[in-house]
């Protein structure tokens, strides 16, 4: 009796072990790479050289004056490191968010001393994540003047980058209105390059 069950339960392991570890994974990759080939790839945007410059869905860091910066990175010691992702959402008592909004402010008025604009909170804060790729159009904007006079551009042709980079919301009715940071950058320094 006891032989019988070890034999079905060692068959049923095995079973299992071929039909979810290797058959089941075989389909859903071969259907993402049909049906959802650049999710499945990682959303990746390439240069003109075919080098991976980033992807569209993790956030990178821009500290540079010229460039937009995205939100902060609660992944640390490296800043938008996926492996690292995890709640990173601390109460408005917390230190540590204290010193990071400080740190932050200073940094945008350090980089735009003129500008009188109220900070968007998206700039001093993180994302729950601490990977979103993404600032509100509020952002955007908040920092097209300093971009603008950094890269010798003229505010329209800064607006009207922010406007291509723009994505509507999620369905038509999720979230808000958002601007891709990495996709802007590049735009920017191709505009810059003309």
């Amino acid at each position: 009796m006891f032989i019988k069950s070890l034999r079905i339960s060692v068959a049923m392991l095995a079973a299992f072990t071929v039909l979810l570890g290797g058959i089941y994974p075989a389909i859903v990759y071969g259907a993402s790479k049909i049906f959802f080939n650049d999710q499945a790839e990682g959303s990746l945007i390439l240069n003109s050289d075919g080098k991976v410059a980033g992807s569209s869905l993790i956030g990178q860091s821009f500290s540079e004056p010229k460039y937009f910066w995205g939100r902060l990175s609660a992944t640390g010691p490296v800043a938008y490191n996926a492996g690292a992702s995890s709640g990173s959402n601390l109460g408005p008592a917390a230190p540590n968010l204290e010193a990071a909004v400080k740190g932050r402010i200073d940094a945008l008025k350090s980089a735009d001393p003129g500008n009188t604009m109220p900070i968007p909170v998206d700039l001093v804060t993180a994302s729950g994540s601490g990977l979103d790729p993404h600032i509100s159009i509020a952002a955007a904007t908040y920092q097209a003047g300093r971009v603008a006079n950094v890269r010798g551009l003229d505010l329209a042709q800064v607006k009207t980058a922010i406007q291509n980079n723009t994505q509507g919301r999620q369905f038509g009715i999720f979230g808000q209105e958002r601007v891709n940071v990495l996709s802007l950058n590049r735009d920017l320094d191709g505009i810059s390059k003309k």
